[in-house]
């Protein structure tokens, strides 16, 4: 059967407008730092019986005990040496976490907001289910109850990462709606980006897709030593642009695979890089910059709704 072209105008998202980067700005994070940098910490907890999770093997059996036993090294063994590094280094993380781990393991998780300036951010329940699968109830339960756990655990909660970056039609509406202020869930922009939604104003925070463990080094099988280089050249990049106009570098992780003796030492050379310079960036948490572009910057584009 043939088709017909399209020749109408495409579906976009109707959250943000098209903004191209500018060539020059004035504006900058704090003490005049052009480049603001963070480190994410995912603290992630699986179900047993469900075969959903970054595979070391693809031939997963059920119960999958080979997937599941290598991502819990990471919350028994790989994200305590992990903690230890980044109080070593003092680098104020930003703690990624399902609620599932409050259940599972909470004194890692106590362990990790226990490193001086860290930030907590939620991550839904478990990344065993894909939040953009649920019906709008449901998604609004789980955004809700997240929020309250996370809340009463430790302190206001500001910001989410949604499991697999799965998103509804509705989640940015259940997000404010949940008094969530910014997202991680985008990768459109190396600078925040304010979201319309029908419950108020949501800012995007940009989270990286390729600067991220598990997508470079499972699926797409990089080399700890490509992603470590990969980390470098894409701050000695923004680094240069953040002369000419403000950039934020993420640098996403996940304890199950940098913590991983072989990947951990790897790891440890290219962090002390970076920190060995660390009086030429803001070294910061994804809601310091939500907050300081909130109240230092002027926004281009104009709400939708």
């Amino acid at each position: 059967m043939s088709k017909k072209a399209q020749l109408d105008t495409l579906t976009t998202p109707q959250r943000y407008p098209y903004r191209a980067t500018t060539p020059a700005s004035t504006q900058c994070w704090p003490n005049g730092k052009g480049l603001a940098v963070y480190v994410a910490m995912n603290l992630e907890h699986f179900a047993f019986d469900s075969l959903e999770g970054a595979k070391l093997s693809a031939n997963a059996n059920y119960p999958d005990v080979l997937n599941y036993s290598w991502r819990d090294y990471g919350n028994r063994v790989g994200g305590w040496h992990l903690a230890e590094l980044f109080e070593t280094l003092d680098i104020p993380p930003a703690v990624i976490a399902n609620t599932s781990i409050i259940d599972y393991c909470p004194m890692l998780l106590e362990r990790w907001l226990a490193i001086p300036e860290s930030e907590l951010i939620g991550h839904g329940h478990t990344n065993s289910q894909r939040q953009g699968e649920l019906p709008l109830s449901e998604e609004d339960k789980m955004i809700a109850s997240c929020q309250q756990r996370l809340t009463a655990y430790n302190k206001s909660v500001k910001g989410w990462l949604s499991p697999w970056i799965s998103e509804s039609f509705h989640t940015p509406e259940l997000l404010a709606k949940h008094q969530f202020s910014y997202t991680l869930n985008w990768a459109h922009d190396d600078m925040p980006t304010s979201f319309a939604t029908e419950n108020g104003p949501l800012l995007s925070i940009p989270y990286p897709q390729e600067i991220n463990d598990i997508p470079t080094i499972i699926p797409n099988g990089a080399s700890i030593d490509t992603f470590c280089q990969m980390i470098e050249y894409q701050f000695e990049e923004l680094l240069a642009r953040s002369q000419y106009s403000p950039q934020v570098m993420g640098i996403a992780l996940h304890p199950y695979i940098v913590g991983q003796p072989f990947r951990f030492f790897r790891l440890k050379q290219t962090l002390r890089k970076l920190l060995a310079r660390r009086e030429e960036y803001w070294l910061t948490t994804p809601g310091k910059i939500a907050e300081h572009y909130s109240l230092a910057f002027e926004r281009d584009e104009e709400p939708m709704y």
